[in-house]
């Protein structure tokens, strides 16, 4: 067995706190707003966001969400 270290990796991404129309623009219009939750088009398909979830842009323009306390774990902001 080896051990292997993430590579370092420019997101950009965007916490929903109810800001829908600020996600959808982010997103490409392709997010849906229902029950107090966000739907979210992904690779795998369309996945759910609660508020406090960040909405990432992965490196190939594909977007996710990320629960806020992973996200804290693994990203730290960057100086533009």
């Amino acid at each position: 067995m080896a051990k292997y270290r993430k590579k370092p990796v420019v997101i950009e991404a965007i916490q929903f706190t109810g800001n829908f129309d600020e996600i959808e623009a982010f997103v490409g219009g392709d997010a849906e707003f229902r029950d107090g939750k966000l739907l979210v088009a992904t690779l795998e398909g369309p996945l759910w966001a609660s508020p406090e979830d960040w909405i990432i842009k992965g490196v190939k323009g594909e977007f996710y969400p990320c629960k806020p306390d992973i996200f804290e774990q693994t990203y730290e902001p960057v100086d533009d």
